[in-house]
């Protein structure tokens, strides 16, 4: 919603005040399409030769992410401690060659049959249940510490991984003006070639030549910036729910209450999306 508030309001104050000064809008809709296609398709071959397929699907994706906003709501929030909590009590109460079910097939167990969202996202699960058959390995005498290193250098590569697709799209907006001077260039050369033409003929092209360096400076800083730095925002967020199973997995390994586990999961949550502490502790308790 607000990504197209905000788009709106870029266009509205962009080409109203241009259209308030006396400008016509019929010299730049003429030029625009081929200016367009040069800066726009220049700029995508660009990022096709800067980096991977991966990299330029999750760029371009990204845009998609940005309209729709983070992936994870409060109630994502809450059924992950819910959907943790339950496996961590399975390995409490029958020990941790229960929860080898669990963390081999996943995808047959209830616990996380009751939560579809989660369990159809990879990263979580892999994250769950690679750090869960660690426990189930050694039996349940592992090392917190060390645990939580291993939990907190996957957080830090799956971060890292997202921001490059963040990455991509500021390359997109700091190439933008420099390809828009590369269709105004081309313009220009068209202009010379037609210089015998009169004035009204010579202005119309240089017109057009500008409208280039127009639209690589209006796209870049007026969309696409915007854009990486909002895709940074919601990678920030998004990132919170690995922390939340990093600080249930490690705290109740350090043997730590239930009420101190629900508290270090709920504190590295941001408050729009954090679950309150009852709902958390009844849902544990089944209620």
């Amino acid at each position: 919603m607000f990504f197209f508030v905000g788009l709106g309001v870029v266009f509205g104050c962009v080409f109203g005040g241009y259209i308030m000064a006396g400008g016509k809008m019929a010299p730049i809709i003429k030029a625009a399409p081929i200016e367009g296609f040069i800066i726009v398709g220049s700029g995508i071959g660009a990022q096709l030769i800067a980096n991977s397929m991966l990299i330029f699907k999750g760029g371009f994706g990204g845009i998609g992410r940005c309209i729709a906003g983070p992936k994870w709501k409060p109630q994502d929030y809450l059924d992950l401690i819910l959907m943790v909590g339950k496996l961590l009590n399975v390995m409490k109460k029958e020990g941790a060659v229960a929860l080898e079910a669990h963390v081999e097939n996943p995808d047959s167990s209830a616990i996380f049959g009751e939560y579809p969202k989660l369990a159809a996202d990879h990263s979580i699960v892999h994250m769950i249940c690679d750090t869960l058959r660690l426990v189930v390995i050694a039996q349940g005498n592992l090392d917190a510490d060390a645990v939580d290193d291993v939990m907190k250098n996957y957080i830090k590569t799956h971060h890292h991984d997202e921001l490059k697709f963040q990455g991509m799209l500021s390359n997109v907006a700091g190439a933008l003006p420099a390809l828009g001077i590369v269709a105004c260039v081309l313009g220009v050369v068209k202009t010379m070639g037609a210089i015998d033409q009169p004035p009204p003929v010579l202005g119309a092209l240089i017109g057009s030549a500008l409208v280039g360096t127009f639209l690589g400076v209006f796209v870049a800083y007026g969309v696409f910036d915007p854009l990486a730095a909002r895709l940074g925002q919601i990678i920030d967020e998004d990132g919170q729910i690995y922390k939340v199973i990093n600080e249930m997995i490690v705290q109740t390994l350090r043997g730590h209450p239930v009420p101190l586990v629900i508290e270090a999961a709920r504190s590295v949550i941001s408050h729009q999306n954090q679950p309150g502490f009852a709902e958390v502790f009844d849902g544990l308790r089944g209620k």
